[in-house]
């Protein structure tokens, strides 16, 4: 597994060919200098998926997509596709919307089998405190990619965020070793109980 810098979100390549997330749109050249810098090419990524669809996560799908890489779309995340078109619009960023149409579509209770077929072990799970369309993918090895989910160590600083809590229980059940932020910096996890 490899994690990408390029911009403000780290992406994360795992080595049979799964990106997750890319960064916000206009990032592509910096994309290509990063991913040759740690010799992936974009022939070896073969999906692409999204831990939410907000401008920071999915900016360059659709430059991906066009090179034959395909999008794992999960089904809860279906409506929320289209969610930063109108921001990127209002912002005046150029940015081709997703096609989505062509995209794999799976649900995250048959992940694990998917994942499987492509060499990867573990699964996705839906985390919806961030976001509704929020995912996060929890490997066997311990590693959980977790996108924009608040840290654990901030469970405290909020009086009465049950999802919050409750994506963090649930991740914690894997009996996770190392969480990948797409903002913070990763943590290595000593058991604690939530």
């Amino acid at each position: 597994m490899t994690i990408l810098r390029y911009g403000n979100t780290n992406t994360v390549f795992i080595e049979s060919g799964l990106l997750i997330d890319t960064d916000y749109a206009g990032t592509l050249q910096r994309f290509y200098h990063t991913i040759k810098a740690n010799g992936i090419r974009v022939s070896d990524i073969k999906y692409v998926l999204a831990t939410h669809y907000h401008p920071d996560h999915i900016g360059l799908i659709s430059e991906l997509l066009k090179q034959g890489v395909q999008l794992l779309l999960i089904d809860i995340q279906r409506e929320y596709v289209h969610y930063s078109d109108r921001i990127f619009s209002r912002d005046g960023i150029p940015y081709e919307p997703i096609d989505e149409t062509k995209a794999v579509i799976i649900s995250c209770e048959d992940s694990r089998k998917f994942l499987n077929g492509i060499e990867i072990s573990g699964e996705i799970i839906s985390t919806p405190s961030h976001s509704l369309d929020s995912i996060s993918v929890i490997l066997d090895n311990g590693c959980c990619i977790v996108g924009d989910l608040e840290p654990i160590e901030y469970l405290e600083a909020y009086e009465n965020n049950q999802a919050l809590q409750a994506d963090w229980k649930q991740i914690m059940s894997y009996e996770p070793k190392r969480i990948i932020y797409a903002h913070a910096n990763e943590k290595n996890i000593v058991r604690k109980s939530i």
